[in-house]
């Protein structure tokens, strides 16, 4: 079921990110807001999602889909629904998009029970694709990922975002000021299943980040978790979404809870 899955996520997220691309110009000229002024919604998100939306009831007529923009049936965040629930952030990283920077992604993912069966995260701007099948392995582009080796925290480049709330991203910076002195360097890129992406291909050696969404990390966990990271998702307690190179998942997590970051 999951190579199934697999093809019909691609194949929806490639169509998706076509239309992101192609409608960025239009979709940036009507820009709304949700939980703050600083956390945007453009015209190009619904568009995207309406897409995904039909051309899932096409492919998967009955299957329920949980988006960020129009939500989803089922429970909120589709872990109690009967079989396959997909689950799509239409653009990840909606910032950038409006900016013009090319870091953002459609991210859609086949989920069973609230666990990631399949998933495809495809870039619009590089049209690179990063795909994932529980128990297949993780792929850019077709070619196999897998974590970095790394083992010296002091020695790792750490990834994270901040909150949209003015209150939390101060408690966050103040938490980050003691996280520099322990890693090699600290990356903050907007994207979280692109940053989850990043660790599965060894680009970034761990990345954590609080109040993401099912998603946000849909996609992007199982494709770090099918490349070797050790990932952990949030629960009813915690919101932290940790992802990290084995060698040094520890060692980061002590760090995070040393440094107030594991609860922000």
């Amino acid at each position: 079921m999951g190579a199934d899955l697999l093809e019909i996520a691609t194949e929806v997220a490639v169509e998706a990110a076509s239309l992101a691309r192609s409608a960025r110009e239009a979709a940036i000229r009507d820009v709304g807001t949700k939980s703050s002024e600083t956390d945007v919604v453009t015209a190009g998100d619904l568009a995207v999602e309406k897409l995904v939306r039909t051309r899932l009831a096409e492919l998967r007529p009955g299957d329920p889909v949980l988006g960020e923009e129009a939500g989803g049936s089922g429970g909120a965040d589709g872990s109690d629904n009967e079989g396959v629930c997909w689950v799509v952030d239409p653009i990840d990283g909606t910032v950038n998009y409006l900016y013009g920077f090319p870091w953002y992604a459609v991210s859609l993912a086949a989920q069973v029970d609230g666990v990631s069966v399949a998933a495809a995260v495809v870039e619009p701007d590089s049209g690179r694709r990063w795909t994932a099948s529980r128990g297949g392995g993780a792929f850019l582009d077709g070619r196999p990922l897998r974590v970095s080796a790394a083992s010296r925290l002091d020695l790792s480049l750490v990834a994270t975002g901040f909150a949209y709330r003015a209150e939390r991203r101060a408690r966050q910076a103040a938490g980050i000021a003691g996280l520099l002195s322990r890693v090699r360097d600290i990356r903050r890129a907007g994207a979280a299943s692109l940053d989850l992406c990043a660790v599965a291909a060894g680009w970034l050696d761990g990345y954590f980040e609080h109040g993401l969404n099912r998603w946000d990390w849909a996609g992007g966990a199982l494709l770090a978790e099918e490349a070797g990271a050790v990932v952990r998702l949030p629960d009813s307690a915690n919101d932290m979404t940790f992802v990290a190179t084995p060698g040094i998942a520890d060692e980061l997590a002590e760090v995070l809870a040393e440094t107030g970051l594991a609860d922000i």
